[in-house]
């Protein structure tokens, strides 16, 4: 999973990135709050660490317009910062951060608070995913939905353009059901006494 460390203390960063290198993620830096937006269009990643205090634009601007941006919404993120105070932590959940982190941090809190980003990401994906499928589920559906013009004599059935068609192609058409063929009782009936019919 891609991930963007956005932080101007360029140790706390580096040694931020091996950490997280270690638990299996491709991550990028950036060092002011400007720089982590160009990255982010470039190639968003689908988690980012946002430092509070950065030069250009500072970490809940970034999170604001990150959020306003509907190509990138959809990025978990993570403020990390020594403020600390309730009022800060309402302040950057306001601002679009997913989850607040006071430095200095715990390392394995910070792993398991990734861990929830990473589980909260995969939930999205897969209702990504579940809306696509029944997205075109209900386009199908509605393809056959309202008035189909056919014929009352050969039971044939007007297509889009224009053209009649049989009943089986038209539906074949127009949804995955399969057709095998076979006689109904009373057609046999009557296709027996035809063929006794001199």
């Amino acid at each position: 999973m891609r991930a963007l460390i956005a932080d101007d203390d360029r140790i706390a960063t580096t040694k931020l990135s091996r950490t997280l290198a270690k638990w299996n993620f491709d991550v990028s830096l950036a060092h002011d709050g400007e720089s982590a937006w160009s990255s982010i269009q470039t190639q968003a990643p689908q988690l980012a660490i946002v430092d509070w205090m950065m030069p250009a634009l500072d970490g809940l601007g970034l999170c604001r317009r990150i959020r306003q941006d509907a190509t990138t919404a959809h990025m978990y993120l993570i403020l990390l910062t020594s403020r600390d105070s309730r009022a800060d932590v309402v302040s950057g959940l306001d601002a679009g951060a997913d989850d607040y982190l006071v430095k200095p941090f715990d390392p394995e809190e910070l792993r398991a608070r990734l861990h929830v980003g990473v589980r909260v990401l995969t939930l999205q994906e897969r209702l990504a995913d579940r809306v696509a499928e029944l997205e075109a589920a209900v386009l199908t559906v509605k393809r056959l939905h309202g008035l189909i013009p056919i014929c009352s004599y050969c039971k044939r059935i007007r297509s889009d353009s224009d053209d009649w068609e049989q009943l089986e192609s038209y539906i074949s058409e127009h949804t995955d059901a399969q057709f095998s063929h076979g006689i109904c009782p009373p057609c046999l009936a009557t296709a027996c006494a035809d063929l006794k019919t001199p």
